[in-house]
């Protein structure tokens, strides 16, 4: 009697064959230098894998209230619920597809032209250049978002854990912070990357990996 034939790894019901792309959530404020470096990277990722990317918000301000700051990095905080909440508002109105390029037009104006303190003129030009309603800039000082931000927050945050901050990520029913880059990989080293950092999330007894940065984020 002949042997019965190898099942192949297509048919093999261990190994499921995933067809179209994975979806991530990837939350951020658009404060942090470190989430808007792996945010660029995220970008590059979608180039080289089968992955598409989800924006949404969370909030160092919430992520931070309660705590024992410093009074610079306290009046930080404050300074950083408006952008969130402008984001927040432009998903409201117009819906998601929106999120990422005003993200962009924020990030870039506050981290690759070094606006580190926003005021509501630097705001104002974001939105504009994202081609959004200028009424927008309203959203600045309207306490009445922030039930929505610290929604968003907790829908970002409660699953990954205490100890940690933004980026924050959630795909394949994993969500984990990170991975903190200082500098964007591009092309497939940008790929092997989320390889990687897959690999390690997906793996249930991995909690972390870190080494002491050297450098600060690097935004050319």
């Amino acid at each position: 009697m002949a042997d019965a034939p190898i099942p192949s790894s297509t048919t093999d019901s261990a190994s499921p064959v995933h067809t179209g792309p994975v979806f991530a959530d990837f939350y951020f404020d658009p404060m942090c230098p470190f989430a808007w470096v792996t945010s660029r990277w995220a970008i590059e990722v979608e180039q080289v894998r089968d992955v598409v990317f989800r924006w949404r918000v969370m909030s160092l301000a919430v992520l931070n209230a309660g705590k024992e700051l410093p009074e610079q990095y306290q009046e930080f905080m404050k300074v950083a619920w408006g952008p969130v909440r402008v984001v927040i508002a432009a998903q409201a109105r117009y819906g998601d597809e929106v999120v990422l390029p005003l993200y962009t037009e924020l990030g870039n104006r506050i981290h690759v032209e070094g606006n580190t303190i926003p005021d509501a003129a630097l705001v104002a030009d974001a939105i504009a250049a994202a081609g959004l309603d200028a009424d927008l800039i309203d959203a600045m000082d309207d306490e009445s978002l922030d039930e929505a931000v610290r929604r968003s927050h907790h829908e970002g945050m409660d699953p990954v854990g205490e100890d940690v901050g933004t980026p924050t990520i959630h795909v394949a029913g994993v969500a984990f912070f990170g991975p903190v880059i200082t500098r964007k990989p591009v092309g497939e080293a940008a790929g092997r990357l989320w390889d990687g950092v897959l690999l390690c999330a997906e793996t249930p007894a991995f909690f972390e990996l870190k080494r002491s940065r050297t450098e600060m984020p690097q935004f050319d």
